[in-house]
């Protein structure tokens, strides 16, 4: 990456997607987020986004994630499971041009290669060049080849655990549908109480309590994301979990000012 080190932002699929109905974008909170992006004007900034109701639905149908079982069906599902992330991949993509953001997409599926649903190899080529030359890379969660299981699932939260440890990030941000981490699911129990700071221990603590999220979604929910996450904040990268359906949380936490959400640090 060039001299400073990467802030990588995750855009949750539960928050640019309505994970209620397959395959339904909230483009207004996608704009929005662009604008948001536009307006930090960060020369060292990864994006990645999450699948939403456009991945997980059909990776689910046809099993993408436990791997090729030799069925026919599932190379179709692969294929399809992949295009689907691409068309919102394309409605991120065309949020951010409009806002003249120099994004460039990179497909994972083109560049990753995982073994038993870790990655094994990254061609990194692309990656380095846009950073020589200042642009903003965009991944997001994808169907990848994988040499034990012959494919699998990358979802966006490997993604930024990989690239964080990879460029020795210094912060991640979180952008979902909840303004970060409660002691149980907010949308069903208004008592729900957020964690404003967690240290890494109190994270480990906190993992087997979260509950699954809703909707379909093949990477395991919250938990899933914080189990992603624990080898980043051992590596005493700062991530913050906000809401990126509310405006200016994205902008602010990019920019280090305070923000409604939860801070995670090692101690």
């Amino acid at each position: 990456m060039n001299d400073a080190r990467p802030i990588i932002l995750k855009l949750g699929g539960s928050a640019i997607t309505d994970k209620a109905e397959e395959a339904k974008p909230r483009t207004d909170i996608i704009n929005r987020l662009a604008e948001e992006i536009k307006r930090a004007d960060l020369d060292n900034l990864i994006v990645v986004h999450g699948g939403g109701s456009f991945g997980h639905p059909t990776a689910a149908k046809y099993g993408i994630k436990d791997g090729y079982k030799e069925d026919p069906t599932q190379k179709f599902g692969f294929a399809e499971t992949h295009h689907m992330m691409t068309v919102l991949n394309g409605l991120v993509m065309d949020a951010l041009i409009w806002h003249e953001v120099p994004a460039v997409s990179i497909a994972p599926s083109n560049c990753f290669v995982t073994e038993n649903c870790k990655v094994k190899f990254f061609d990194e080529t692309v990656m380095k060049n846009m950073a020589k030359l200042i642009f903003t890379p965009v991944l997001y969660g994808d169907v990848v080849f994988d040499e034990k299981l012959g494919f699998t699932v990358l979802s966006g939260d490997q993604l930024v655990a990989y690239l964080a440890l990879k460029y020795k990030a210094q912060k991640i941000v979180i952008g979902t549908d909840t303004d970060g981490l409660f002691d149980c699911d907010p949308k069903t129990n208004p008592e729900a109480k957020p964690f404003k700071k967690l240290t890494l221990k109190e994270l480990k603590d906190l993992q087997p309590k979260l509950g699954k999220a809703q909707g379909t979604d093949v990477t395991g929910g919250m938990a899933g994301k914080i189990a992603e996450l624990i080898p980043a904040v051992e590596a005493s990268v700062h991530v913050t979990i906000t809401g990126a359906t509310k405006g200016l949380s994205i902008y602010r936490a990019l920019t280090d000012q305070s923000v409604l959400g939860t801070e995670i640090e090692k101690a």
